[in-house]
């Protein structure tokens, strides 16, 4: 075990996740959105999760929308950013799993790209 109690470094979080179920994977991916949304901000977390999950501007909405999100939420701040309400990225889980074959890669993949922010977690 590493630093963080998970893995000694990323690679190895990526094959202990590969080991978990899909509801396990659903859920961490939907409470660490939650945890980073109140430390760093939803702008901070839908960045992450498009450059994690290799998607468009477009294809996040798409996702978000698949997922059980409104469409009507989807917005932009002053700078903007694309933003959604912080109560439903969790609207995402659900959503990548239906709009791509390899929905369960892509949440490991936004998980393991925030190894190091689980340790502040």
């Amino acid at each position: 075990m590493g630093a963080t109690g998970l893995a000694a470094d990323p690679a190895e979080y990526r094959e202990r996740l590969r080991e978990q179920p899909d509801e396990r994977i659903d859920a961490w991916s939907g409470e660490l959105m939650r945890d980073l949304a109140v430390r760093q901000g939803v702008v901070k977390v839908v960045a992450e999760f498009i450059a994690a999950t290799r998607l468009d501007e477009r294809g996040f909405e798409r996702v978000f929308a698949s997922g059980g999100g409104p469409p009507a939420v989807v917005g932009r701040d002053r700078d903007g950013h694309l933003i959604v309400p912080a109560v439903t990225l969790h609207c995402l889980v659900p959503g990548i799993r239906r709009e791509t074959p390899d929905g369960r890669e892509r949440l490991i993949a936004f998980l393991v790209d925030s190894f190091h922010e689980m340790v502040y977690a």
